[in-house]
């Protein structure tokens, strides 16, 4: 793989460090490299309402939206433990709206940074929805 991973899987243990998680005590954090090359993290946030919540994967992507970022190179997402902590449906979709159609590469990690599982956001959402399909609809 031609992306060194050392400052995308540091700065996903820095977020996930740095996650409230009082409820589920499973704090995750995410980081993604840009296409314009910045590294943007983001980490979850529960609430007493639970479905109020957010999680990393999606606080990532708004921390590179905010700073200008327009589209994902690659995502990394750790987890707490040693089993694969993989982006929950929401977050698939919200990755595919800024990694496109093709996909873009999705390392997820466990607890250390060890990567568990390589593969794509086109993987992880097949046959997925994307503003190409709102423009073919607006003609």
């Amino acid at each position: 793989m031609a992306t060194d991973l050392k400052p995308l899987i540091d700065a996903a243990l820095k977020a996930r460090d740095a996650a409230y998680a009082p409820y589920s005590n499973h704090p995750v954090g995410a980081a993604v490299l840009a296409a314009d090359g910045n590294i943007y993290a983001g980490c979850n946030v529960e609430n007493a309402a639970y479905p109020l919540g957010t999680c990393a994967e999606a606080g990532a992507i708004a921390a590179m939206v905010l700073a200008g970022g327009k589209a994902i190179k690659h995502i990394v997402v750790v987890g707490p433990g040693e089993v694969a902590c993989t982006p929950c449906g929401g977050c698939r979709q919200k990755i595919r709206e800024f990694a496109g159609s093709a996909g873009k590469p999705v390392t997820i990690c466990d607890k250390d940074g060890n990567i568990l599982l390589e593969t794509t956001s086109a993987e992880l959402l097949p046959h997925a929805f994307g503003p190409e399909n709102i423009d073919e609809a607006q003609g």
